[in-house]
């Protein structure tokens, strides 16, 4: 079964084409990487998995659901977001397992009574994570690649079946970044583990076991497919529209260099 199925999906604002005739499939057991300059419209792509944007015409079905017969925050239960963006919705003052187990309920902060399992459950994946001994402080203390392991651990309360990593190394200086990469890579160990969509501007960033890639570019798609057949100096020359050069970079991974 598709996790996320498009079919020529397009999304007009303001009589502006933001995103043009996308059709695009993943499938289970697959992790895609998203690549594309600013504007490209990843924001938007994102959006419309999670049923926050409505597309213009096209058809769309997410985790078999599709648009205009499911109940929007039913699905949006069921997929997990981290991004820089997230943070700011919170208060500094909010504990961090408080945090994570908002997750439960798709909500920003508790407002909900919940069975005290479900709080020891949010504990276990800060441990799980590393952080256990950041239990009990509030928000404002943490550094910014300890608060995105909360969004992530945040994330995971809720069992997703599509986890969405938005950019999640913004702020993270190179050896928080590493060691944030590597608290990823081990997700992917779950036992039950989600269909990982990771979006950003930094090819390093992409760990092997993301094996599919999606180049957007000014609202349509570029190139699709499996990582080794897209990630290539000529379609990547192409897409950025300047000479790239590819080279090896840390734990099996690649960056790229104009020339």
């Amino acid at each position: 079964m598709s996790k996320i199925d498009f079919k020529n999906v397009t999304f007009i604002r303001n009589k502006q084409k933001l995103l043009d005739n996308i059709s695009w499939q993943v499938h289970d057991g697959q992790h895609w990487g998203i690549l594309g300059l600013n504007g490209a419209g990843k924001s938007l792509l994102l959006q419309m998995i999670t049923g926050a944007l409505w597309p213009s015409s096209g058809q769309r079905v997410v985790l078999g659901e599709p648009l205009g017969k499911t109940s929007v925050p039913d699905l949006q239960k069921r997929i997990g977001w981290v991004s820089f963006a997230i943070q700011s919705k919170f208060y500094p003052t909010d504990l961090i397992e408080d945090i994570v187990l908002s997750g439960k309920f798709a909500s920003i902060g508790i407002y909900q009574h919940y069975d005290p399992v479900l709080l020891q459950e949010a504990k276990q994946h800060l441990r799980s994570l590393g952080i256990g001994h950041l239990i009990g402080a509030p928000f404002s203390q943490l550094s910014q690649g300890e608060k995105q392991l909360v969004m992530i651990a945040r994330a995971l309360m809720a069992d997703p079946e599509i986890m969405i990593l938005d950019e999640p190394c913004t702020g993270l200086d190179v050896f928080a970044r590493e060691a944030f990469l590597n608290r990823i890579s081990a997700l992917q160990h779950m036992a039950q583990p989600p269909t990982y969509i990771y979006v950003t501007h930094h090819t390093e960033e992409l760990l092997p076991f993301f094996d599919h890639l999606l180049l957007l570019k000014k609202g349509k798609i570029h190139a699709l497919g499996p990582k080794k057949l897209v990630f290539t100096e000529k379609i990547l020359a192409d897409f950025y529209e300047k000479p790239i050069s590819i080279h090896p970079f840390a734990a099996h991974r690649q960056i790229i260099f104009p020339q």
